[in-house]
């Protein structure tokens, strides 16, 4: 079975001209997970991923480090990304599979550079549910106190797991409607923030949020940019979900760029607004945002206490239930496609007869989660030492990314697209280094750790001999004749 192949039943390729070959086969592995994904699936997958509301939680620590300009720093960090968005859209095109920058990278240029870029990476996604369990947990619990922390956790990561457990459709599907309520909130945040600025409250309509020479500084900037790219990160996860894109395998890119296009524009619109509605400025650049509230509280000086608990309300949402969902998918689809390759252990590329999902490595995401999530309620700041974590470890991978993009396309396909095969690559290279080098110092060493372990973790992988079986180093005959 050719899943994936434009092909009549009878005569062989309907239009040779227009044949989009994306199966898998041609990897040398059989097509297990069901292709039911559309582009507007993968576009709203990433938008959910990425939170259209995102800068909710984080907005207080992205102004304070930003020295006042947030939405600045949301530039910084979207173009970043755009550049990391474009290098994915050139490897998917050539790996149509799920795996992410571990495939791409691996295939790219060599085994063993895979697997460290598949280890970095999981930083970001198996770290990233607990991440977003516990933030909104902790919302809830504000919110309701009467109910423990620890239930709120348990609650959001059991539903979750069973509805990724039923399906990539009924996750689509969710994520529809999680999407719609999210627009809706921020539109309603938007409006009546606007209407309380004209009328006279916050500090009034101003552009210092883009440029203030009081505290304009690059190097601060990009440490803020480390902090917000933390509100991109998940369109990567779209990539991972190429084994279930129903379409062409340029869909993958274009649905990553896209989403990232929008998300970037209602980050930067978002605050702004808030930015403006701060009340006491110069409090929060000295002092920063410890309780997290700093949107909220932006939100309550426009619309009062119901603007409060509907934005704290919405985060708690849309981090623990829409973002921490597909988080969940993304994650078990990058472990099925290492355990596929035995870079992790045999059982987690399992797939659900029934439901064509990567099963055992779903209920791995879940069980990771839970029980770090259950240890991180009891410490008093850990929600910011996991969230170092994350943004260091997806970062690190995206540099192996662009690497990989120039050394496939450049290097061995003798590609002389200068641009998306090298230009790019390499500016989002720079940038990525420049965010990563002004991160928090914490974010540095605990990353830098991460990659120590992985790299023994890699040695003894390649001494087992898993890593000395060559991958298939050419393109597929058909995607050789078009590349230019």
């Amino acid at each position: 079975m050719t899943i994936g192949y434009r092909v009549s039943a009878t005569t062989g390729p309907a239009n040779p001209e227009s044949t989009e070959i994306s199966g898998i086969e041609q990897f040398g592995y059989t097509q297990e997970l069901k292709r039911t994904l559309k582009f507007s699936d993968l576009m709203i997958y990433g938008l959910i991923f990425m939170v259209p509301i995102a800068p909710f939680a984080i907005f207080g620590g992205v102004f304070h480090d930003s020295g006042g300009m947030a939405p600045l720093a949301y530039i910084i960090a979207l173009l970043a990304m755009m550049f990391s968005a474009n290098s994915y859209s050139q490897m998917a095109q050539a790996f149509p599979m799920a795996g992410s920058v571990y495939t791409y990278a691996g295939r790219g240029i060599a085994r063993p550079v895979g697997f460290i870029a598949g280890w970095m990476i999981l930083l970001d996604y198996v770290l990233i549910p607990t991440l977003l369990y516990l933030a909104a947990a902790i919302a809830m619990n504000g919110i309701i106190p009467q109910v423990p922390l620890w239930a709120w956790l348990v609650a959001f990561i059991v539903l979750n797991t069973v509805i990724n457990y039923l399906g990539m459709q009924l996750t689509a599907r969710v994520n529809k409607v999680m999407l719609v309520l999210e627009l809706v909130v921020l539109a309603i945040f938007l409006v009546v923030g606007i209407a309380a600025l004209a009328q006279g409250k916050g500090q009034g309509f101003s552009f210092d949020a883009f440029f203030n020479t009081d505290t304009f500084s690059l190097p601060l900037l990009f440490g803020a940019a480390s902090i917000a790219v933390l509100s991109f990160l998940g369109f990567d996860g779209i990539s991972t979900l190429a084994e279930e894109n129903a379409g062409p395998s340029k869909s993958i890119g274009r649905s990553m760029i896209a989403a990232l296009i929008v998300v970037g524009v209602l980050f930067v619109v978002q605050t702004w607004v808030a930015s403006m509605l701060v009340e006491d400025p110069a409090a929060l650049l000295k002092n920063g945002d410890p309780t997290g509230v700093a949107f909220y509280r932006a939100a309550e000086t426009a619309g009062g206490t119901v603007m409060f608990i509907l934005t704290a309300a919405s985060t708690a949402l849309a981090w623990g239930f829409a973002n921490a969902l597909v988080a969940q998918a993304a994650t078990s689809r990058l472990l099925y496609a290492m355990a596929r390759d035995r870079q992790l252990p045999k059982f987690l590329s399992k797939v659900s007869a029934r439901h064509s999902v990567p099963v055992n490595a779903t209920i791995l995401v879940a069980a990771i989660s839970l029980i770090l999530g259950l240890y991180l309620t009891v410490l008093p700041d850990g929600l910011g030492a996991i969230a170092a974590l994350v943004n260091f470890g997806a970062l690190t991978a995206f540099l192996l990314l662009n690497v990989s993009v120039v050394w496939w396309f450049v290097v061995k396909q003798k590609s002389r697209r200068w641009f998306v095969h090298l230009i790019f690559p390499v500016v989002g290279f720079a940038i990525l280094v420049g965010v990563l080098y002004n991160a928090r110092a914490s974010a540095q060493v605990l990353g830098i750790v991460w990659l120590v372990i992985g790299i023994i973790v890699a040695i003894g992988v390649y001494r087992t001999g898993r890593m000395k079986t060559p991958l298939p180093p050419e393109l597929p005959a058909s995607m050789e004749a078009r590349r230019p």
